[in-house]
């Protein structure tokens, strides 16, 4: 199974766009839409290009493989124009027989873990920094954390990115295509 991870795209219909020429390129099986799609919050500065109608009919147009969780900065009015759910705080995924966790992580977050299992996988944006690494559940075991970064307002000196899970490697890309950070379930 191939998915897409795009989060914190925060109204910019030139940042969904090149990701969703991506997503056209790659096809993946499904597409993972961690939060804040349409409004760019009062903290953040308004992103190139800011569209939120327009961003909401490009996503409409993947709405058969959109899989989407709620956002600090989405409310229920984005609802109206957005035509596949995406209220809920979370959301899981089966991917090669791991169990991931999708969330925007305002709720949970790596300091904030909700109940998971050994070998599942915590996937967040939120941060607008992309992520891949590990933690130590409390009971023993470990899960994965993966953030793919913003697509449009990154921070912390990285580049406008996205992911990509493909027979179990996760990749953070650049908008550019190249490959930021890499981890690879075992």
């Amino acid at each position: 199974m191939k998915i897409l991870f795009v989060s914190d795209i925060h109204g910019s219909a030139g940042a969904a766009r090149t990701v969703l020429e991506k997503a056209e390129a790659m096809q993946p099986d499904a597409v993972a839409l961690l939060g804040d799609a349409l409004y760019h919050g009062p903290r953040n500065p308004l992103p190139a290009d800011y569209d939120p109608k327009g961003v909401a009919a490009l996503l409409n147009g993947w709405k058969n493989r959109i899989v989407a969780v709620r956002g600090n900065c989405d409310s229920e009015v984005d609802q109206m124009l957005i035509e596949y759910p995406m209220m809920s705080d979370f959301a899981w995924v089966l991917a090669g027989g791991r169990r991931l966790f999708l969330t925007h992580g305002h709720r949970y977050s790596p300091d904030n873990l909700p109940p998971l299992a050994d070998g599942d996988v915590f996937v967040y944006g939120h941060t607008h920094v992309p992520q891949t690494g590990t933690a130590a559940l409390a009971g023993g075991g470990v899960v994965h954390l993966w953030n793919p970064g913003s697509c449009s307002l990154p921070k912390s000196g990285y580049a406008a990115s996205y992911a990509v899970l493909e027979d179990g490697v996760f990749r953070v890309c650049g908008l550019d295509g190249s490959v930021l950070l890499t981890d690879t379930l075992g």
